[in-house]
């Protein structure tokens, strides 16, 4: 069983900066996509950033450029930088991971309790 674990989260003016981790019971990401992703109150659920197994990165169009996600060297921890934060950023932050067997026949997802990002002056 895998545990994630979010943090990092709170209160910051537009124009600020947060980065948040989440720390998984296990060295997990270089076997396990990983995944950001958000909801606020009374929207979807969406996804703002991931990174492959290999390294790879992707973002949504409204965070291009400002948000950055990583992975620490030991694969336990998954970090969001979130740079230049709009009111709009502001929602519940989901750690996600994601392993899949080299087969495709097994599909293991689990999900962090979720961190609030308020982005306000």
């Amino acid at each position: 069983q895998v545990h994630l674990v979010e943090s990092g989260g709170g209160l910051v003016q537009p124009g600020g900066s947060l980065k948040l981790s989440c720390a998984a019971s296990d060295r997990i990401f270089s076997i396990y996509a990983a995944n950001w992703y958000r909801q606020a109150p009374g929207k979807q659920r969406e996804l703002v950033a991931g990174i492959t197994t290999g390294g790879s990165e992707h973002y949504a169009d409204s965070v291009k450029g400002r948000f950055t996600v990583s992975r620490d060297n030991a694969m336990q921890t998954l970090y969001l930088q979130m740079n230049s934060l709009k009111p709009e950023d502001t929602a519940v932050y989901y750690c996600n991971a994601v392993f899949t067997a080299a087969a495709g026949t097994t599909t293991l997802d689990y999900w962090g309790q979720g961190t609030q990002v308020t982005v306000s002056s």
